[in-house]
């Protein structure tokens, strides 16, 4: 077999540009597009190709949640956004400078706005407003006039959040969800349907569905007044469809048609021609479907593993953000036949021979549950067991997708195998195991990384003595705790860990300040008590969820066992090229010994940047 090159840093680095939020308007195909500088809007067409729909300067973001999403409308005419700076809704209409449409606020940031809908057969838009007075946080409908001529009046509100408004096709009803805290959204939501007065105001509201045991999400109307929405009774995120007081299943089985709310927007399933096509996801991979008139069930034959919550179509094709193990994520506009049209491209050029393809694998956990993982074997196999990462998703209700993953690769190419580990709490798998990790936070997570660890040494897949974890945000969250509360590990590698729980939930936007507290179980001290090995701590000196000063302080606690790497000019994420070639390397340098097997690694506390 020919010698393959390991894939270098800088390819790794390249191949930070994002697609997100994808929408189409007659033959046209709108998303954002995340950039090293911000987010951008773009469209495309088949006879321009792809255009920047905003004038240079102007960037879009919806800051509501912190997380955002949903935070622009098209239309054949029109478009409406969020922009990142202002936070105000801005109007363009055919291809003019934007004009802003709500007020100015008291102080930037103040007022927020996302999941925009236009009220049919008027003027006006629909959207959640996050008011920010002080100390205090609230959540709320709003309506207002598309042109910014009157600012917007409240129509729902004293729940503690809320998302998806959705006019019916004749702008008679509105529809939305709400839920309140501790819950998130995926614990348990309610789906309110109410009559629109001609003032746009409302009347008469009542529950459809949803409570704080059932999650339900994603309402759609179809053209008949049918309403359908997304709920996990059955203890799977299923689609059903509501007319008249009568809920009926639509697309159900052991699969999810929906995915946890982190954001604004998502939209996988759309309904055209009484047909629907939905995203459904089992495990870490997702597929199309199309539910026929006659009921049938027909899987779409499409290259990709993994796609993104939003689903768009245009005319009969359907556009969507698509990737799997050998091609980084895209934006497709596709035929039901199959046949694909890529309308983005990344800025690497890959070998296919440097890649190694995940294989899903299953196995026990030690209280007699079940868990799940995807394993990369090292390219170009080896002779004995390999050295292992096992890396823990950066969620907690989050999962590890069935795509390329150039991070793995790139450790993979040097001669590591690597696990990445959707440990109980995590998605794809039904409602029982999204909730696996509740009051359990910081202990099952930690084992089962470990037992998918054991797993893979005793399958003979990795070497019980070259084994490390790795994890970004809650990820690095649960590698302190794997390195404190088991033994499997040699070492350990955390960017941006949560290190204190208890600043971070007083700290944390109203959306997620009560989720610690109700996935924390009995274990409630500093999470690197009890550290013995040595662990590389990578962190933004300008992080704002877990500021720099508390993960100092956990290194200068753990002593010689403990490296810090702080990134200059760095929040919680990595996103400038530089920084995530700098960072790899570190990465690297860290876990070469175990892959070498030298020995103990040496510690050291960096004062400036990897």
């Amino acid at each position: 077999m020919a010698r393959v090159s390991p894939i270098p840093a800088e390819l790794v680095a390249r191949a930070t540009i994002s697609y997100d939020a994808v929408q189409a308007v007659g033959e046209t195909v709108y998303w954002i597009e995340g950039r090293a500088g911000g987010d951008v809007l773009v469209r495309w067409t088949a006879s321009d190709g792809r255009q920047d729909v905003l004038p240079e300067g102007f960037h879009i973001a919806s800051h509501v949640h912190e997380y955002g999403g949903g935070a622009y409308l098209a239309t054949e005419r029109d478009v409406w956004f969020c922009d990142a700076d202002d936070q105000r809704i801005y109007h363009v209409r055919d291809h003019r400078h934007p004009v802003p449409v709500t007020p100015v606020p008291a102080s930037p940031g103040a007022l927020r706005y996302a999941d925009l809908r236009l009220l049919p057969g008027t003027d006006k838009l629909v959207s959640v407003r996050e008011r920010h007075e002080e100390t205090l946080v609230h959540n709320e409908l709003v309506v207002l006039p598309g042109d910014g001529s009157a600012e917007p009046t409240v129509i729902a509100s004293g729940d503690d959040f809320y998302m998806s408004p959705e006019p019916s096709p004749d702008g008679r009803r509105l529809t939305w969800v709400s839920w309140n805290a501790p819950l998130m959204p995926w614990d348990g939501a309610q789906l309110w349907l109410a009559d629109v007065r001609p003032d746009s105001t409302l009347t008469g509201t009542r529950l459809v569905a949803g409570g704080d045991d059932e999650s339900v999400c994603q309402p759609q109307w179809s053209d008949d007044g049918t309403l359908h929405f997304a709920s996990d009774r059955s203890g799977w995120w299923n689609l059903y469809a509501w007319r008249e007081g009568r809920t009926e299943p639509v697309i159900t089985g052991e699969f999810e048609v929906a995915a946890a709310p982190w954001e604004f927007g998502y939209r996988t399933y759309k309904i055209q021609d009484s047909q629907i096509t939905a995203i459904i996801q089992q495990g870490p991979s997702h597929s199309l479907v199309v539910r026929r008139l006659n009921g049938d069930l027909e899987r779409l034959a499409f290259p990709y593993t993994s796609i993104k919550p939003y689903l768009a179509m245009t005319g009969g094709k359907i556009a969507f953000i698509g990737s799997s193990p050998t091609r980084l994520p895209t934006v497709v506009l596709a035929e039901p036949d199959g046949s694909v049209h890529e309308l983005t491209s990344a800025d690497v050029t890959l070998d296919p021979a440097s890649l190694v393809r995940p294989e899903p694998f299953t196995f026990g956990t030690r209280d007699g549950g079940e868990a799940h993982g995807l394993y990369y074997p090292p390219l170009g196999g080896s002779d004995r067991p390999p050295p292992l990462l096992v890396r823990a998703h950066p969620g907690p209700t989050a999962n590890w997708p069935l795509r390329l993953d150039l991070h793995a690769q790139y450790f993979t190419s040097r001669g590591f195998a690597v696990a990445d580990v959707d440990y109980r709490g995590s998605t794809g798998y039904g409602r029982a195991y999204r909730l696996g990790l509740r009051r359990r936070w910081g202990v099952v997570d930690a084992t089962d990384c470990a037992d998918a660890a054991r797993h893979l040494v005793s399958a003979g897949r990795a070497d019980p003595g070259r084994m490390a974890i790795w994890g970004a945000s809650a990820g690095g969250y649960t590698v302190l705790r794997a390195l404190a509360v088991t033994d499997v590990f040699t070492t350990g590698i955390a960017r941006s860990a949560m290190v204190d729980l208890a600043g971070w939930s007083r700290a944390a936007p109203k959306f997620q300040a009560h989720h610690a507290e109700l996935l924390r179980g009995e274990f409630s001290g500093e999470p690197g008590t009890g550290i013995q090995r040595p662990l590389l701590l990578i962190h933004g000196d300008e992080d704002q969820v877990i500021p720099l000063d508390r993960v100092r302080s956990l290194a200068g606690r753990l002593g010689s066992n403990a490296r810090l790497a702080v990134v200059i000019g760095v929040g919680h994420t990595l996103r400038r090229p530089a920084d995530v070639h700098r960072v790899l390397r570190v990465e690297l340098e860290h876990v070469r010994d175990i892959r070498e097997k030298r020995g103990a690694i040496k510690g050291l506390v960096s004062k400036g940047g990897p």
